[in-house]
């Protein structure tokens, strides 16, 4: 369970101000505003990219904000919404002369105040683009990827968008990549505990001994289905099955790789599933390039693990390989 806060309506605005004292040389507060912003935004003829979502997530969406990722995030209350207020003031704080980018979860309070935003925004004059994550193949099938909620890839896509921002793309070649990036990145995850609010003593749901959710959601939802508990090279197993199912088209042998735990994994099981992940992926004739074990999006106090895979190519490769230097991800 969420064991240290003070008042729990207060959880999200102390987060950002420890965060923001602890990370000043990468970030600061946006002022008015539940958001923070890279030191060096807004830069010059480069697009900002502003993510966002709920709190809870850590390190999504704050601890990708920095130089070489993210301009800016806005941060809602703990898994919810931030207000299409926050979203406006966050915006005007960070937007330069080149556009705006939008990216973050498919999920519909996120669309509706974010896309209020941007609405205000283009009354004013400011060209904002939207880019939806929609990684998770469990939330709904093949031929209906518009419809499935972002998870972990949510990182894929938000590096390779801020890459070609932080190279000084337009705003076009920005969105079209990020576009690209969601449409070659696919997801799975499996829990095998709920996670508790702030505040709360019971978790949103819970798993019986022995068994576990299949196809999580990040926001305390269970997964579609329940599974009996296994051995690591089954999970490792199923969740490959699970991705190698749903190939995006157009895609090669070389991979990027995440294995994210989802807050209460130990990072030794983390490493265990993923040796058998790699063994598997190379029996598939797949390449991985520059893996990621650890955690990326979380929910809280959850335990269980997602795999995400993202299919490159030789105009993805050097966005993900691009360096950046955030509170959680710094890369060259």
């Amino acid at each position: 369970m969420t064991r240290l806060y003070n008042n729990p309506a207060d959880f999200r605005e102390e987060l950002i101000e420890g965060f923001v004292a602890a990370y000043g040389r990468l970030v600061r507060r946006v002022a008015g505003a539940s958001g923070v912003m890279a030191v060096n935004a807004p830069q010059p003829g480069k697009v900002s990219l502003i993510i966002g979502g709920g709190s809870g997530h850590y390190p999504a969406f704050c601890g990708y904000v920095g130089p070489g990722l993210a301009a800016a995030a806005v941060m809602g209350n703990v898994f919810s919404a931030p207000s299409a207020e926050q979203v406006y003031r966050v915006t005007k704080a960070v937007v330069g002369d080149a556009g705006v980018l939008y990216s973050y979860g498919n999920y519909s309070g996120d669309v509706l105040n974010f896309d209020m935003a941007q609405m205000r925004c283009g009354d004013e004059g400011i060209d904002v683009r939207t880019v939806l994550v929609t990684d998770d193949v469990a939330s709904a099938p093949s031929g209906r990827e518009e419809e499935r909620r972002g998870i972990a890839g949510d990182f894929y896509v938000f590096k390779l968008a801020g890459a070609s921002a932080a190279r000084g793309d337009s705003l076009d070649e920005v969105e079209r990549l990020a576009i690209k990036a969601n449409a070659r990145t696919r997801s799975f995850g499996v829990a095998f505990a709920g996670c508790t609010l702030p505040g709360q003593r019971e978790p949103l749901f819970t798993v019986a001994p022995g068994s576990m959710e299949l196809g999580l959601g990040v926001h305390g939802e269970p997964g579609i289905s329940t599974s009996h508990m296994r051995p690591a090279r089954e999970v490792a197993d199923l969740l490959l099955d699970t991705l190698l199912a749903d190939v995006p088209d157009g895609a090669g042998h070389r991979v990027a790789v995440m294995m994210n735990g989802l807050g209460s994994t130990q990072y030794e099981e983390l490493f265990v599933l993923y040796k058998d992940v790699h063994r598997r992926l190379l029996a598939e004739g797949l390449e991985t390039h520059a893996p990621i074990v650890n955690e990326m999006v979380t929910s809280l106090d959850m335990a269980g693990c997602s795999l995400s895979l993202l299919w490159l190519d030789d105009e993805l490769t050097p966005l993900l390989d691009a360096p950046c230097a955030t509170p959680a991800y710094t890369m060259g």
